[in-house]
């Protein structure tokens, strides 16, 4: 579907842009030949074949589907003129209509990835435009299967919550992470041992979590029912407010998403 589509990535030369163009080019989803992507500074030494501009709207003039790959703030002064070719946005709390008045065309798509497209694991929770037809939503599901794992949600309201429970979401376990790293170097183990240990811990339960068919609060229900260690963990770690704390932090993401829209 994608093999002969010429992808431009707006961005290209930032973190997000790079990742998604690093799975494009991994998984044969984009050729070398048909990418083209816009940096602001510094020309990046990456993607050999692909081509590298500081020129959006030169990028757009040659691409059949854009992508969008900047920082909200930085969006409200790009001038480009998509003339009514595909355009898929990565930004945060940017809404449909908006994207659509800007670069002139119907055929918007509003998305968000998180941080591990990196590694080819991402959640990209997506929704269109009206005028967005199968063949643009067929080329959208191959770009961000190649980012991990997508869906087509219903409303931009689910984009917007998702963009916290997802988008931000990699930050999540890396904040338990640095607490228990934290807790276990004050109780006396090396760096290099704690680090080993959690890495292995967030790793692992990712991948068990993957594997089983329990929701996880029947994965947590195992665990209390077996009345150990784990179970005087979890306890305790409810009394002092843990899922408030998770349900309110959730609630602060999708809020700040409205705003930034």
């Amino acid at each position: 579907m994608t093999e002969n589509v010429r992808l431009g990535i707006i961005g290209g030369g930032g973190w997000l842009g790079s990742a998604i163009a690093e799975a494009v080019l991994g998984t044969g989803t984009i050729r070398p030949q048909n990418l083209c992507l816009s940096y602001r500074r510094e020309l990046p030494a990456r993607f050999p074949g692909a081509s590298w501009t500081t020129e959006n709207q030169s990028l757009a003039n040659r691409s059949d589907v854009i992508i969008i790959s900047v920082r909200p703030e930085d969006w409200r002064i790009l001038e480009v003129d998509a003339e009514g070719r595909l355009v898929i946005s990565v930004m945060a709390g940017i809404r449909l209509s908006s994207i659509c008045d800007r670069h002139n065309t119907p055929r918007v798509v509003r998305s968000l990835p998180n941080a591990a497209a990196e590694v080819g694991k991402s959640y990209t929770p997506w929704v269109s435009a009206s005028a967005v037809t199968e063949d643009d939503r067929a080329i959208v599901r191959s770009i961000f299967d190649a980012c991990g794992i997508q869906d087509e949600v219903g409303s931009e309201r689910d984009v917007d919550y998702l963009t916290g429970l997802t988008g931000s979401g990699p930050a999540f376990p890396a904040m338990l992470a640095a607490a228990m790293m934290k807790h276990a170097i004050e109780y006396g183990l090396s760096q290099e041992v704690a680090m080993r240990a959690i890495n292995t811990v967030i790793v692992g339960a990712g991948r068990l979590a993957e594997q089983r068919s329990d929701v996880p609060e029947e994965l947590v229900d195992m665990f209390l029912s077996y009345r150990g260690t784990t179970a005087a963990a979890i306890e305790i770690m409810r009394t002092t407010g843990f899922e408030q704390s998770v349900a309110r932090g959730l609630e602060a993401a999708f809020e700040k998403s409205l705003i930034m829209g």
